[in-house]
């Protein structure tokens, strides 16, 4: 069953992943679904994680986002070195506080799960981020038509 629902799951995200710019929503509920799959949460297990769980993705997203938009907009050719100072703080004080939610995550977390379920977790969303990006290579191999 589990390797039925394994192959259905990779169909799927096969299918949901033919444009060029992906559809988040499509992506995060093979997420869901992958992740619930591989964790096999019991009922209580799941109505106590997925909202710590969610909330954790939702506010980290905003952080790396945050970093990553000072980056982009940082213009280092005009930056004087103390601005280029300011802003190597301000990253530094959002990547501090990834860290801190990553903390109380975990630690949320296992009052939730057991560690080994959640040392399952990391894996299990590695192992998801490893077959997306295999299939986008695959998708970007068939669009240039190379085998």
């Amino acid at each position: 069953m589990r390797q039925f629902t394994l192959t259905v799951l990779l169909f799927c995200l096969s299918f949901g992943i033919q444009a060029q710019e992906p559809d988040r929503e499509k992506i995060k509920t093979l997420k869901i679904a992958f992740l619930t799959e591989r964790l096999n949460l019991t009922k209580k297990e799941a109505q106590e994680f997925w909202p710590v769980y969610n909330t954790f993705e939702e506010s980290n997203n905003q952080l790396r986002h945050e970093a990553f938009t000072k980056r982009r907009n940082a213009n280092l050719e005009s930056l004087t070195e103390s601005q280029a100072k300011a802003l190597l703080n301000e990253i530094a004080t959002i990547e501090d506080q990834r860290h801190q939610l990553k903390t109380k995550f975990l630690n949320d977390l296992q009052e939730i799960l057991s560690a080994k379920k959640i040392l399952l977790l990391k894996q299990s969303e590695d192992d998801f981020k490893h077959q997306m990006f295999e299939e986008f290579k695959k998708r970007r191999r068939e669009q240039h038509g190379k085998p």
